[in-house]
Order: C-alpha cells, then sequence, then structure tokens
C-alpha cells in the first residue's frame, strides 16, 4: 500500500522497485486570458441552471418524503431495556470467617503421610479471618473482567479455576486498591490450621472418617469430574466450605520439601525463595488421599493450574 502525503509526496518508506507514484487529485486554476469569454459565460450559466435544478429537487424531497419516524413495537413484542453498566465499586460481597489465632502440630500427625509432611512440628499462629468460601468466578470477573476457568459453564458461584499464582497477585493488588483492605493468599500454617477447623486433629476438613468425607468435600468419587458450587456440601467446625475437595488452593509459601525440618515456630511464612508455590486441599479429580489436611502440593507460580484456585485471608475485620 502506498501512502501518500497531504502535498502527493510518497512516503519513500513505502515505495518499491517499480512501483508507481501516486498523485493526488487537484484542480487546476483557469489564468486570465486562457479561455475565452463566450466559453466563460456559457459555464457560469450553465452553473446557474444546475443549482436552480438543485434547489427545485431539495424542495419536492422534502414535500413528498417526510422524515421516516420509528414505529411502535407490534402488541406483545418486549423492547430490550439498554443494561446499566454496573458501579466501579460495585463489588460482589465476600464473606470472612474469625479465626483465633493459637499453637497446633502441624504436618503427619497420623503417620501415613508423604515426606514432606513430616515431621509433625509445633506452629503458632495470631488471629486472622480467612475467606468462608473460594473465590468465585463472579468475584473473579468484577475484578479482572475476563473468565479464564475450564469450567465456566459451573456458573457465576463455582470457583474460579485455572488461574496461577501470579494472576492471583494481580487480582488481589486491584481488589486492594478498589476497596482499600490488605487481602492476600493464606500461608500454608494458616491454611493447615483452618482447615482442620482451628488446629483441630482433623484428617479431611470437618471429618476423620473417610466414610463421611463426601457430605464434606467434592472429590473423584462424588464430583462427576467437574468443579460445583461452593458452600454446597458441610463446613468445617469454623464455617468454612470446601477446604477439601473441588478445586485444589494456592497459599503464599514457596514449597520446601524438607522446609518443616527447620521451619519456625511463630508464623512460618515458608522458604525465602523455591520454584514452586503451595496448593492445599486437593480437588474434583483426586481421591482422598490428597483431600487430607496435611496433604501438600506445588507447582509453577506462572502457569495457570488447571486443578487450582484460592481464596483470601484477611489479618483484620475486612
Amino acid at each position: 500500500m502506498n501512502l501518500i502525503s497531504e502535498d502527493g509526496r510518497q512516503n519513500p518508506e513505502d515505495s518499491g522497485s517499480g512501483s508507481q507514484v501516486r498523485r493526488p487529485f487537484t484542480v487546476t486554476s483557469f489564468r486570465r486570458g486562457s479561455v475565452r469569454g463566450n466559453q466563460s459565460s456559457a459555464l457560469r450559466s450553465l452553473s446557474f441552471v444546475i443549482l436552480a435544478l438543485c434547489s427545485v429537487f431539495c424542495v419536492l424531497s422534502f414535500v413528498f418524503c417526510p422524515p421516516v419516524r420509528a414505529s411502535a413495537p407490534a402488541k406483545g413484542h418486549k423492547v430490550r431495556k439498554p443494561v446499566k453498566p454496573s458501579r466501579s465499586n460495585a463489588l460482589t460481597p465476600m464473606e470472612f470467617v474469625f479465626v483465633k489465632g493459637g499453637c497446633y502440630k502441624m504436618g503427619d500427625v497420623f503417620g501415613d503421610g508423604n515426606g514432606d509432611e513430616k515431621p509433625a512440628h509445633e506452629v503458632c499462629i495470631n488471629d486472622f479471618y480467612m475467606g468462608k468460601y473460594m473465590v468465585t468466578q463472579h468475584q473473579w470477573k468484577d475484578i479482572m473482567g475476563d473468565e479464564p476457568s475450564l469450567f465456566s459453564d459451573c456458573g457465576d458461584n463455582c470457583p474460579v479455576d485455572k488461574v496461577s499464582w501470579n494472576d492471583i497477585q494481580e487480582f488481589i493488588r486491584k481488589l486492594n486498591r478498589k476497596t482499600g483492605k490488605n487481602y492476600r493468599l493464606p500461608t500454608e500454617a494458616e491454611w493447615e490450621y483452618a482447615a482442620r477447623s482451628g488446629g483441630k486433629k482433623e484428617k479431611w476438613s470437618g471429618t476423620g472418617s473417610e466414610a463421611e468425607l463426601g457430605k464434606y468435600a467434592w472429590f473423584d468419587n462424588n464430583s462427576e469430574e467437574k468443579t460445583h458450587p461452593v458452600g454446597k456440601r458441610k463446613p468445617n467446625g469454623l464455617g468454612l466450605y470446601d477446604m477439601s475437595g473441588n478445586v485444589w488452593e494456592w497459599c503464599q509459601d514457596w514449597y520446601g520439601e524438607s522446609y518443616y525440618s527447620t521451619s519456625p515456630v511463630t508464623n512460618p511464612a515458608g522458604p525465602p525463595d523455591g520454584q514452586d508455590k503451595i496448593l492445599r486441599g486437593g480437588s474434583w479429580f483426586n481421591g482422598p488421599k490428597s483431600l487430607r489436611t496435611a496433604s501438600r502440593a506445588g507447582f509453577d507460580p506462572g502457569r495457570p493450574y488447571v486443578l487450582g484456585g484460592f481464596r483470601l485471608v484477611a489479618p483484620s475485620r475486612p
């Protein structure tokens, strides 16, 4: 495509070998004495005639062709009203549960866990507020404006899934700017403490019986290979839903396979660096072993995890 400047010159960067320069259309002015007088008079007369005919045509068009008005809708026809844009500060409410801090034995307290769950060790954490539910697809769309979920047809009240740890950090930054709050992901120690109903000896969140697990969690035995709306299973002792199953939950910490051997007692926050970020709780795809409150997993923070979602923590009342 040849680009022509306003003065008719072609942009040199657009001309190729053998290409023709396009000239702009111009009207050459008549110089005095270059045209005979009778020809000039005839042209002026013809111009007046054409102008008069155009004026008559415009008047007739207005008289015989009145402006078209929109007709009323047929009887029974529903007129679609324009959708009002949502207010910039109108957010889907997030519910939080107060978690009283305390000390507990973190890790494999039943003796049948994986190597990275050992040794069971004493941990003490401060008070915090934990999201009653996982962040939903509706809440994600309110902040981010997109829908990343693999199970988007599950509905607005289903947990957002297929998000990376880095994506979640951007979500939290935008949410905090919009609300003036200080939301974040839970640490691994906070997550396990809350999942175990305040540090109780619970193998799964809300129960120690595998036979009852289906009442508290969506997993491979009852999920029908998909996510489900939040809050449809029984809550644990703190009133938190879906801490086991439905989707894995990202935590703030880096994953360290042997971190439990060197973990501090008070408010541990994980290793200072690493390759993967912590995931907890298991998902609709997993069996009971992965849904245990002590079970740990790690994944690349820059990659969306198809089974991964999250819930938020607030250090003070939201």
